[in-house]
């Protein structure tokens, strides 16, 4: 498989630690020794998932031809229609029938999941050119006031053209995936929720989230390689989900590679969730050198996880 052009969106309104500070007394000082956020996208009014889908698509366009799509799969944990899923309202802009339109949910890990469904519908020859969209819209879910996660998220979108064969010599080459649940451990149905009815976002046992993230991230990425034949010197970047600097800088720890390597939109944005890091490939796409290994890693809630090992 081949990545073949990627797009990001993201709101305009940038909400700086200070408004926690203000709403509920936590120090940006506080806020960014803990998460290493500084500040986070907020979908404006009238904006969410579905609108981010038709935005990031739009940016999409000018980089690639999408008029020959013949899958489309969205992923989110934060929808906005239940019923007419990103998948659709991508379908509906581009006017492309008769298509598969396929819905993914696996909370922060949901982006390679996706790719996963594309790779299954490759194989199967069902299809040759996927969209992918992942889109968040954390802001209409969490409580700003819980002083546990309120001020941990943000909002944003990203969109990614993969393809069975290669386009163009610019493509990026997807070597292995792999994706894994985790549900059977004792805190993972439980560690963060989010429920529309009940409280929106919480997260009761976030210790245990960040003790999980940060075994079943490099552990997946030793996964793959081991997949590939490749070791960990062969690796350029490690691109993991952006959930919590710590987090991030453990999993560099544990793998023993410099933080050089690590990519990281955090402090930017907050954690985007499933969104997080096809936004950062995005930005850092223009960037990378023919050759290079970069190695993405996924955690989420369920609990769930993944990894990808992308050459350029």
């Amino acid at each position: 498989m081949y990545i073949h052009a990627v797009s990001h969106y993201l709101p305009t309104e940038v909400v700086g630690n200070e408004h926690f500070t203000r709403l509920n007394g936590l120090s940006s000082d506080w806020i960014i020794e803990r998460t290493g956020i500084q500040e986070r996208r907020k979908a404006a009014p009238g904006e969410n998932t579905n609108t981010m889908t038709v935005d990031v698509i739009r940016r999409l366009m000018p980089k690639a031809d999408l008029s020959t799509v013949d899958l489309i799969v969205g992923a989110t944990y934060t929808p906005y229609d239940t019923i007419v899923s990103l998948a659709h309202e991508a379908q509906h802009l581009l006017q492309i029938p008769d298509i598969p339109v396929v819905s993914v949910s696996t909370a922060c890990s949901s982006l390679l999941n996706a790719i996963e469904v594309v790779e299954g519908y490759f194989a199967l020859n069902k299809a040759t050119r996927a969209l992918v969209i992942v889109s968040e819209h954390n802001t209409a879910y969490n409580n700003e006031l819980d002083t546990v996660s309120g001020h941990l998220w943000g909002d944003g979108a990203a969109a990614l053209l993969i393809t069975k064969e290669r386009q163009s010599e610019n493509d990026f080459t997807i070597k292995a995936l792999l994706t894994g649940g985790a549900a059977h451990t004792p805190k993972a149905t439980t560690g963060v929720m989010m429920k529309p009815l009940d409280g929106g976002v919480t997260m009761p046992f976030g210790r245990d989230v960040f003790i999980n993230a940060c075994q079943y991230m490099p552990k997946a990425i030793q996964q793959v390689l081991d997949k590939t034949g490749l070791t960990l010197a062969d690796v350029d970047y490690v691109l993991p989900h952006q959930a919590n600097l710590r987090i991030s800088r453990n999993v560099m720890k544990t793998l023993e590679l410099p933080e050089e390597k690590l990519i990281s939109n955090i402090q930017r944005y907050g954690n985007t969730g499933c969104a997080g890091c096809a936004i950062a490939l995005s930005e850092r796409w223009d960037t990378f050198q023919k050759g290079q290994r970069i190695a993405v890693t996924v955690f989420g809630g369920g609990y769930s996880y993944g990894a990808m090992l992308i050459e350029v």
